[in-house]
């Protein structure tokens, strides 16, 4: 059960940093909606969700490289949350770029993310730029068709599938051979330009496995 806000984990952080309690938690707290609270596994949110943060006021002043250490470290251990997923064979990053604001980037990102069809696409290994458009169209966030693009990366190769809403990955071109290959991969890439704006935002999660469904289907209260 992973899903913003949060799920079923709990996270301690220590530092040595001299900060008021008030500092630490808006810290924390921008720290967590860019990391913790764009994780999605199966789209379940649980009661068990906690993420606290301990400074023993050792050190230095809190301050932007403070911050900035605080969102690489919550984003990496999203990112080991969502590739440690019940099932999980592939880590899923989805960017949304160009989006009009911030809450419709962080918005379209997380439903890409969440989409089942998506998940399940990406276990088979299929580059279905249908299913991340369609995702991104009823996430709620302002799209124009004729303005949308999807890359697909992963390691060091990156295909452009559809470009300013022109299909490129299709039957026997190139870009869906490259496409294909990039959808082997344990770590994928999705990168949605909305043509709109200036606001960007990042989601990770995971594949959507037969070992998923066994998994929960064999649990018992």
């Amino acid at each position: 059960m992973i899903a913003p806000n949060m799920g079923t984990m709990l996270c301690f952080i220590t530092t040595d940093i001299k900060a008021t309690p008030q500092e630490l938690e808006s810290s924390l707290k921008k720290a967590v909606d860019e990391s913790f609270n764009m994780v999605v596994v199966d789209g379940d949110e649980s009661t068990n969700d906690t993420v606290i943060i301990m400074a023993n006021g050792k050190s230095g002043k809190i301050d932007e490289n403070f911050q900035k250490a605080l969102n690489f470290l919550c984003i990496k251990l999203a990112r080991l949350l969502a590739r440690d997923g019940e099932g999980a064979t592939k880590l899923i990053e989805v960017t949304i770029k160009g989006a009009y604001n911030k809450e419709e980037a962080r918005k379209a990102a997380r439903s890409v993310v969440k989409s089942p069809l998506v998940k399940t696409a990406v276990f088979g290994s299929d580059p279905n730029w249908g299913r991340i458009v369609a995702a991104v169209g009823y996430s709620g966030a302002q799209m124009d068709p004729e303005k949308i693009s999807v890359i697909l990366s992963s390691d060091n190769e990156e295909v452009n599938i559809v470009n300013q809403g022109k299909v490129k990955a299709f039957e026997n071109t190139e870009e869906l051979h490259i496409a294909e290959k990039i959808m082997q991969k344990e770590e994928i890439k999705i990168m949605v330009d909305l043509g709109l704006g200036n606001d960007s935002a990042t989601a990770f999660g995971c594949d959507l496995s037969y070992d998923y469904v066994k998994i929960n289907a064999e649990y018992t209260t």
